[in-house]
């Protein structure tokens, strides 16, 4: 006989299944946790790199390796075209200014100043002969006007005594009539010679001086001509070492081709690149330092180019006060530059967070120190050793600045 079994409840009958799709459920659960960010990762604490955030002084400051250069560099040119003849200096010999560094050649600059030199001597025979002409032609006109002076002279006294004999009696007056107009006749004579003469004088002297105009300027074209043969030899236009000169015996030299260098050694600048992030804050007059066996000296910002290239620009700078000991062409000192002057703010040292994140966050310690959390935040300047937290972290907070290489993306480290 068959006997009836009790009926099973919903729960035993598909416990299999509801356990099944618990399992499911929780495991996308899991999947859905990791795929939005919430994964966790440990990191050994010895592997990275953890730093308190403080509120304390930042300097803002770059840091860079500059070179030691001569303060300046002159480029020697050859003021006249010519073949080397003679080469007295060699590369590196140290210079006083004016002292000879190579002799050119040049015939045809030399038949140009013959044939000057006779022109102005031609010039010059012509100016004495017109000269001699002019001064005789003075004379005959004074020995004229001096002849009708005499004349003049004598007709007015011949003119008195017939005025005295016509009123004697004893010349008539038609007599009189007639020494009258003679007398007349010569004395406006007499007068227009002295005009004349007066006229001649100033003409002579306008003559000579246009002559002596044009005698000096051939003077002076002739003497040009000569100060052009003392540019054929090539001096040392100031004190300085000879670094580099680009000739040899033989060689035709352009007139103001560039033959070579002159660096001034009597002090030195510092040259260096900088990033462009920095173009808008490095000023000429910036302060600036190197630091030598434990000494800082003081340098100042005293050129700055403008014109980026490869990412980066040029910056000249000068000591204000003493240089170290080996200061030498070539030798380089970290420089520091100061964009300005130190400010209180919150900071952080420098890690490699900041080449993996761009600043935008970090993972910070909670106070047991025993996790990190991503935190956002925002950086604002930075120098070799600090960054300026502007947002996201106050004084006593704790982050890691180092390993993110190694993190990913994960949201939460846990510190072993």
């Amino acid at each position: 006989m068959d006997k009836r079994l009790p009926k099973r409840s919903f729960f035993q009958k598909y416990k299999y299944h509801l356990l099944a799709g618990a399992a499911f459920v929780a495991f996308l659960v899991f999947v859905i946790v990791s795929v939005s960010g919430g994964r966790k990762l440990r990191v050994d604490n010895e592997k990275i790199a953890i730093a308190d955030v403080a509120e304390a002084p930042f300097l803002d400051y770059v840091d860079a390796e500059g070179i030691v250069q001569p303060i300046q560099t002159i480029k020697l040119n050859a003021l006249e075209s010519g073949m080397v003849q003679e080469v007295i200096a060699e590369e590196g010999a140290m210079l006083k200014k004016g002292d000879v560094i190579l002799v050119l050649q040049n015939p045809e600059l030399e038949r140009i100043i013959e044939e000057q030199q006779a022109e102005w001597e031609k010039q010059r025979i012509l100016y004495e002969e017109k000269k001699l002409e002019m001064e005789q032609k003075t004379i005959l006109l004074k020995q004229q006007t001096l002849q009708a002076r005499y004349e003049l002279s004598r007709l007015q006294k011949d003119f008195a005594l017939g005025e005295e004999e016509f009123k004697m009696g004893v010349k008539s007056k038609a007599q009189l009539n007639v020494q009258r107009e003679e007398f007349t006749y010569k004395t406006q004579s007499t007068a227009l010679q002295l005009d004349g003469l007066r006229q001649d004088s100033a003409a002579t002297h306008l003559r000579r001086t246009l002559m002596d105009n044009d005698l000096e300027r051939v003077r002076k074209t002739t003497s040009h001509a000569r100060g052009r043969m003392d540019n054929l030899i090539v001096r040392a236009p100031m004190d300085g070492q000879l670094s580099f000169l680009n000739v040899t015996l033989g060689l035709r030299v352009g007139q103001s081709e560039s033959i070579g260098e002159i660096k001034v050694m009597d002090n030195f600048k510092i040259h260096t690149r900088l990033s462009e992030y920095y173009i808008d804050r490095v000023q000429v007059g910036l302060p600036a330092s190197v630091t030598y066996q434990g000494k800082k000296y003081p340098l100042r910002v005293s050129k700055v180019v403008p014109e980026v290239k490869d990412r980066q620009f040029d910056v000249d700078l000068v000591f204000t006060e003493t240089m170290p000991d080996n200061v030498r062409i070539g030798k380089s000192f970290r420089v520091q530059v100061e964009l300005g002057q130190p400010e209180t703010a919150i900071v952080i040292p420098r890690g490699d967070f900041f080449q993996t994140t761009g600043g935008q966050w970090i993972y910070k310690l909670n106070k047991s120190g025993d996790r990190a959390v991503k935190t956002p935040i925002s950086v604002g300047r930075q120098n070799p050793v600090q960054y300026e937290i502007v947002s996201g972290l106050q004084a006593g907070d704790r982050v890691v600045v180092s390993g993110y290489a190694n993190f990913g993306d994960v949201e939460e480290l846990v510190i072993k």
